[in-house]
């Protein structure tokens, strides 16, 4: 089954932004002019055909108000954040049943639709597709990686995730924790061999520290 719906992961607090969140959330935090949040729905527009959730936390308010009017439906968490596994389950009712993209919002892209780019090497029998940044693409980032693309993928040192995939839910009913991480469904798949990591060919900037909204700025303006 394709793919018909995208939860956009907007609830965290930005803590590593410093002074830039101290008074709006992450995804509002302005990059080449646009708020992060808006660089990310430039993506999902042309590709998800259904429903978009985006769930919020810290300072809720500024981004259902900055949201009010596009197609992106909010969904507050609390009084607890859910991190990604327990957000993901939490919006289940309005994602439905297949299977669905999942996004950070606190990314900048430059080069293919990555979204496309999942859709079209889905497969049936995957349990999870990830978007892969090798180290030399992912521009401010530092760190051994996360994935061995395999195949089998594993973890280790290689592809750096980059917030971007394709995943079935089913698995989510058997955690019980409320908040957990999306980290113990992999696990999961990895052991069965059902979740599959492939390389993303352009460049990716993780805007998750002010250092990196001038490296995001200098790589859009190479891709002009």
């Amino acid at each position: 089954m394709t793919p018909q719906a995208l939860m956009l992961f907007a609830a965290g607090f930005g803590t590593r932004m410093g002074a830039l969140t101290a008074d709006r959330p992450k995804p509002l935090v302005r990059v080449a002019g646009r708020p992060l949040i808006d660089h990310a729905l430039d993506l999902i527009d042309p590709v998800v055909p259904g429903p978009v959730v985006a769930n919020l936390h810290y300072r809720a308010a500024q981004l259902e108000s900055h949201l009010a009017g596009t197609r992106v439906v909010t969904l507050r968490e609390k009084p607890e954040i859910l991190e990604t596994g327990g957000g993901l389950r939490n919006a289940l009712p309005l994602l439905g049943s297949g299977p669905v993209w999942t996004m950070n919002s606190d990314a900048v892209w430059a080069g293919p639709n990555p979204l496309a780019l999942l859709r079209d090497q889905w497969e049936e029998g995957m349990e999870a597709l990830l978007l892969g940044i090798p180290p030399d693409r992912a521009v401010g980032h530092t760190g051994a990686g996360d994935f061995l693309p395999g195949p089998p993928a594993a973890r280790g040192p290689g592809l750096i995730y980059s917030g971007a995939q394709i995943i079935r839910t089913e698995g989510l009913t058997d955690v019980q924790e409320a908040a957990f991480s999306l980290n113990l469904l992999w696990d999961r798949m990895l052991a069965r061999g059902t979740l599959h990591v492939i390389p993303y060919d352009g460049e990716w900037c993780d805007v998750g520290r002010p250092e990196g909204i001038a490296l995001a700025e200098a790589m859009l303006a190479r891709h002009v």
